[in-house]
């Protein structure tokens, strides 16, 4: 049976603040990527088993993702476009499937 509390709300935002917020947060996550996507066989490379976080398109490597944020908003606080990614240990061939 379903908990009552795993209910799921949306709710349309037409705030001007929050949405001019969320765009500026987008176009730091695009940058950020793009940077990531730059670099990605050289961090795959060096960082296998470890989480990263790219903020201010800049590389943090740390054991767990919350290290490696504290890392990145550390460093550049005013980026809120960061993103955290595991580099699995072994190379090997992955099925997605749903």
């Amino acid at each position: 049976m379903q908990n009552q509390n795993d209910r799921i709300i949306m709710e349309e935002v037409t705030d001007s603040n929050l949405l001019h917020d969320a765009h500026l947060r987008r176009e730091r996550f695009d940058r950020n990527y793009e940077w990531f996507q730059a670099h990605v066989a050289e961090i795959y490379a060096q960082h296998r088993g470890k989480c990263i976080c790219v903020a201010g398109e800049t590389l943090f490597v740390a054991d767990t993702p919350h290290a490696a944020m504290d890392q990145a908003r550390a460093a550049h606080p005013d980026d809120s476009g960061w993103f955290v990614h595991y580099i699995p240990k072994d190379k090997v061939a992955r099925i997605y499937a749903h």
